[in-house]
Formats: structure tokens, C-alpha cells, sequence
């Protein structure tokens, strides 16, 4: 039991990193950070849709987004399944809007973002997608 509660603790560690290491390179807009930060490909959603799109195309969407990020709280859902609310602004605007993204990790990059409007829309919305995934087949 100890080895498990400890390979949890780890993985829950390099889920963190992970996140955080995103958040930095949207933030300080380091394409080649966001390169290593994100999977290829990367599940991501927004509201302009879903899909899968590779490192460059997370490093592009960056760039031309213009957005500022910043994390405000972490509700850990599972060892990779993080949801954070978040501050967001884009250009030209200086107001900022609070919005969430359920994160989900692999290893240490970021394999899924999927932005919502509020923290509890986020939340339903992973513990929903944990409990699909508990009960696939393989």
C-alpha cells in the first residue's frame, strides 16, 4: 500500500508541474516552452469547438489568441485530471474574466485543455469524464 499511495503522490506532483509549466509558457508566450508543455497532440475546447492539434498549433493558437492567464485555484480531480479557475483577458481588452479548464495530464506535458465558462460547469464535467473512463472496456 505504501508503494502505491507514494507512486500517487508523484504522479499528482508531475501532474502539477505540468499545469503550471503551461500556464508559464501561455503566460510569458515561450512558444518553445509551450512546445514541451503540451502533448502532440493535445485535446483541446473552447467555444469555437474541440479537436486534437499538435504542439506547433498550441504555440500558434498562443500567439494568435494574444491571451494572459492566470491560475487562481487547483481542484485536483484525479492523479492527472486537474481542474483550475483561471483569470483570462485578450486583447484589446483590460478586463479580466474568470473561466476554467479541465486539464488532463500525461506523463509530464498537458494531453487535454478543455476551457469552460465557470469552475462548476468544469468540475461536472471531469467527474463525469473520470466516471466514463472508469468503466471502459479495453
Amino acid at each position: 500500500m505504501r508503494f502505491a499511495y507514494s507512486w500517487l503522490m508523484e504522479v499528482s506532483s508531475l501532474a502539477r508541474a505540468a499545469i503550471d509549466q503551461w500556464h508559464e509558457a501561455v503566460s510569458d508566450k515561450d512558444l518553445a516552452a509551450a512546445r514541451r508543455a503540451a502533448a502532440d497532440p493535445i485535446v483541446v475546447s473552447g467555444p469555437r469547438g474541440a479537436a486534437r492539434i499538435t504542439g506547433d498549433q498550441f504555440a500558434d493558437w498562443i500567439v494568435r489568441s494574444g491571451i494572459e492567464m492566470r491560475a487562481l485555484t487547483h481542484h485536483p480531480v484525479t492523479d492527472r485530471v486537474v481542474v483550475v479557475e483561471q483569470h483570462v483577458r485578450w486583447p484589446p481588452s483590460t478586463d479580466w474574466t474568470t473561466l476554467a479548464t479541465v486539464f488532463r495530464t500525461s506523463g509530464d506535458r498537458v494531453s487535454a485543455a478543455l476551457r469552460f465558462p465557470n469552475l462548476n460547469a468544469a468540475l461536472d464535467f471531469a467527474h463525469m469524464y473520470v466516471e466514463l473512463a472508469a468503466t471502459e472496456v479495453p
